[in-house]
């Protein structure tokens, strides 16, 4: 009995410890914490690095995730003594919400305007510190999201409002060990589009983002990887509103913080027990801001130091420093601009005087101006008819940006970024050009040197052996190249040295127990694809391209090559490759769920793709598609979209695989020709299987096909609607169009899908589908339309669907027919 009453007396000493409100009659003492309803945040009493003798605040954290990250805290200049023990929070008597030390002198109150006498605190589970009129209502009189401390929680905004003067900015605390407001602040600038910039001293810029582009800061290339992932940005113009906010996936826990020394982290916890950092700013010697000085470029190296160059048409200003790796004075022009040396005459008139100089995949200048045009091509000529002007970039979503202060803060990317063209005198545009004519004309001639030699080498060998075939043309391999392995692997090492790692041949046989039939995961159109294990423990998944494999040479330098250059969390990541003699393989990530097809075509393992996957899958392959047309600094068609090519990871998120097909294509380039048109039959355009003519509406079709096998569990080659004679496509949209769409969803979902998403997703898949190019959305429209719910045009019925005929279906047979599936198809264009 005894054991009992301890047990009960200290059980109902946890709950006393626990409450769920404050009020006038609930005050919260040193020793209780306040708890969010659903137990995911926790506000109380904390001294940092948990040391009793250090000063004590109230704050808030995550309730059950180590170590404890105090996001908020409410007297952070003010702190209460270590020995005060009867500190506590409540409601005062003119209903505020007050915290006061021992003695009962008030420390920190909400200070609101208007209080209740009425008035109740609550936690929220999204971690908002509220005071309410009472515990069930909704008006908020306070709360501390338009208070933060040093922390950004999902949904909560940051940013101004110009008309009221209130702003919401992150500031660092001091110290690991003290809260009070540290030497960085950070948030949103006025300018338009905004960026985000770390200061120091409350004005001196550390570090900045770049202006925001509708989905992403375009000098943080990282975000490129999260396109749609959560991140927003809200710009009011007229109401003199601007704020950024964030949402994270279900199931995940996530903060961005401002540290101490002026770094930005983004940290999540996707299994609720710890943090790991999932995005960090400053990372190199680049990041910080101006180290080149005005109109000098870093570039970012894996040593401490950054290696700076003057633009095209400047020099060191102080040679001297510079030589000393001192290079914050910056560059200075070689010869002064014809508007500088002709103030006289009209600010419109250049003339022959200036020109532009490009420079591809920066980071852009600080202080951009945002100028109204059309296009590019008004931009350009705005900017050459303002003699203030020093350069402008055309950014997609963006629109002109100009610049007439001196270009500081320019950082240059391996990838992403944006173009700039920058004003330099004819005299320096020349020289630039002169230098490329005679590097061009000794190129010319060391390669017809070289020519002459490999020529030579060729005929000698071939009469000695009669046997070795070498095709050159100026080392550029073909489909027709019988290429050596040696020969190969240098290729790929001049082209990748740095991203892309060439494996032993034996590793691979030891990796893959010898290509066994049981590890094999399954066969695609260039070879069987097999299970391995590296020595230290990696799986990895091998693409085997024998010579007998339809890839020739050309493919897989294209899919080895590309690949590599292309990262986004909705691509297959290739790791590297090996070639031996006839053998070429590829080496990628390990898929667990492998690709789509073997989900969703399989009646045992269909209803693990309930409704919620599969809409996510439609998603992320969405934005895969929309990185490789809109996103990557190359724009790729991929050509072969397809169930079979959408590989799963563990967490059933797909990856867009198979580039073996892809081309790149410029990025003002819509259509192209080619003499040979390969891919899958089903999945490919009227444009491109009847005329050889692909562009990225190529895979908005084949996208379209896909969003539509998957709603209904369907391959598209073997679906037959006899009543009607009918294809897969054709009866998707007669389903739509009479009303009847639902009757198209897999029948494994029952009713645990969401009608308005499937019928959404359905209306997007037959508008991609649309025999006409034009027609088609892009993909950005699609991930639009996909995150909301907006006005969509009517789909035509669409007629060129290259459905496999099925041979005398009788009158007697079911409605639907097998067929068989569509393989690889190779027709010669016109």
């Amino acid at each position: 009995m005894f054991i009992l009453f301890l047990f009960s007396l200290l059980l109902s000493q946890h709950y006393c410890a626990e409450v769920y409100n404050i009020s006038s009659s609930q005050p919260l003492a040193q020793g209780q914490t306040l708890v969010s309803p659903g137990r995911i945040f926790e506000l109380g009493f904390f001294s940092p690095n948990n040391n009793s003798d250090n000063n004590k605040y109230v704050g808030i954290w995550h309730k059950n995730i180590l170590p404890r990250k105090v996001v908020w805290v409410a007297n952070r200049e003010k702190p209460i003594a270590a020995a005060d023990t009867l500190a506590s929070l409540a409601i005062s008597s003119n209903g505020n919400l007050e915290l006061v030390d021992g003695k009962q002198n008030s420390v920190w109150s909400t200070n609101m305007s208007v209080p209740s006498n009425t008035s109740a605190a609550m936690l929220l589970d999204s971690g908002n510190f509220v005071v309410k009129v009472s515990i069930g209502a909704a008006h908020k009189l306070w709360q501390s999201f338009d208070y933060p401390s040093d922390t950004l929680l999902p949904s909560m905004l940051l940013g101004f409002d110009k008309k009221s003067g209130k702003r919401n900015v992150l500031t660092a605390w001091k110290s690991e060990s003290d809260p009070s407001t540290g030497m960085f602040l950070a948030g949103l600038t006025p300018q338009v589009p905004s960026q985000f910039v770390i200061w120091m001293n409350g004005s001196t810029p550390y570090w900045r983002t770049g202006p925001w582009d509708k989905s992403k800061f375009i000098g943080v290339p990282m975000m490129d990887d999260e396109y749609q992932s959560g991140y927003y940005l809200d710009d009011n113009v007229q109401q003199g509103k601007n704020y950024f906010h964030y949402n994270i996936p279900d199931k995940t826990v996530a903060y961005i913080d401002i540290t101490s020394e002026g770094m930005l982290k983004l940290m999540d916890s996707v299994n609720g027990e710890n943090w790991s950092l999932h995005w960090a700013a400053q990372k190199n010697s680049c990041d910080k801001y101006g180290v080149c000085g005005p109109f000098g470029v870093c570039t970012a190296s894996e040593s401490p130091t950054p290696i700076c160059k003057c633009l095209k048409g400047f020099v060191p200003k102080s040679p001297e420093e510079w030589s000393k790796g001192n290079r914050t004075a910056g560059c200075m022009r070689k010869t002064k601009l014809f508007c500088e040396s002709n103030t006289s005459k009209s600010v419109t008139l250049r003339g022959k005087g200036d020109g532009f100089s490009k420079m591809v995949q920066l980071k852009p200048p600080d202080f951009h101006e945002y100028i109204t045009s059309s296009d590019a091509v008004e931009c350009k000529i705005k900017c050459l008819n303002n003699c203030s002007c020093l350069a402008y970039a055309y950014v997609d979503n963006i629109g002109c940006l100009a610049w007439s202060k001196d270009l500081i803060d320019i950082q240059e990317f391996s990838s992403g970024g944006v173009d700039l063209f920058i004003l330099l005198d004819h005299a320096d545009i020349d020289e630039g050009n002169r230098t490329k004519l005679i590097v061009s004309l000794t190129a010319i001639g060391f390669i017809s040197i070289l020519g002459a030699i490999v020529f030579g080498l060729y005929r000698l060998r071939a009469h000695q052996k009669g046997k070795i075939k070498v095709t050159t043309k100026f080392f550029k391999l073909t489909d027709t190249t019988e290429t050596s392995r040696d020969t190969l692997q240098e290729y790929i090492r001049n082209q990748d040295p740095s991203e892309l790692f060439i494996y032993n041949f034996d590793s691979i046989l030891t990796a893959t127990n010898n290509f066994s039939i049981s590890n094999k995961l399954g066969e695609g159109g260039f070879g069987p694809v097999y299970k391995g294990m590296l020595q230290e423990g990696k799986e990895i998944a091998v693409k085997r391209l024998s010579s007998s494999s339809g890839q020739g040479i050309e493919e897989f330098k294209n899919e080895t090559l590309l690949i590599s250059k292309l990262q986004h969390k909705n691509l297959a990541r290739i790791m590297g490759c090996c070639v031996k003699e006839d053998e070429k393989l590829l080496i990628y990530e390990f898929m667990p769920n492998r690709s789509l097809d073997t989900h969703l075509f399989d009646p045992a393992r269909r209803p693990e793709l309930d409704w919620g996957r599969r809409f996510n899958i439609i998603q992320g392959v969405a934005r895969g598609l929309l990185y490789l047309h809109h996103d990557s600094y190359l724009k790729v068609i991929h050509r072969d979209l397809k169930v079979s090519n959408i590989l799963l990871d563990e967490n059933m998120n797909p990856k867009i695989s198979d580039f073996g097909l892809a081309r790149i294509v410029q990025g003002t380039q819509n259509l192209t020709n080619t003499q040979k048109v390969v891919g899958t039959l089903g999945y490919m355009s009227p444009e491109y299987a009847m005329g050889g003519i692909f562009s990225e509406k190529s895979d908005v079709y084949s996208f379209g096909v896909l969003i539509l096998e998957i709603i209904s569990g369907r391959k598209n080659t073997s679906f037959y609607y006899c009543e009607q004679h009918l294809g897969f496509l054709g009866y998707a949209w007669h389903s739509w169009n009479e009303g009847r769409g639902l009757e198209l969803v897999d029948e494994t979902l029952v009713d645990s899908y969401s009608s308005s998403e499937v019928m959404r997703c359905m209306h997007i898949g037959l508008l991609c589908i649309q025999d006409n190019a034009a027609d088609r959305p892009t993909m950005p429209d699609v991930v639009f339309m996909l995150s909301s719910e907006t006005d969509r045009r009517q789909p035509k019925e669409p007629i060129f669907t290259f459905q496999n005929p099925v041979s005398s279906p009788q009158p007697q047979s079911e409605n639907i027919f097998s067929a068989n599936e569509a393989t690889m198809s190779m027709i010669q264009g016109r």
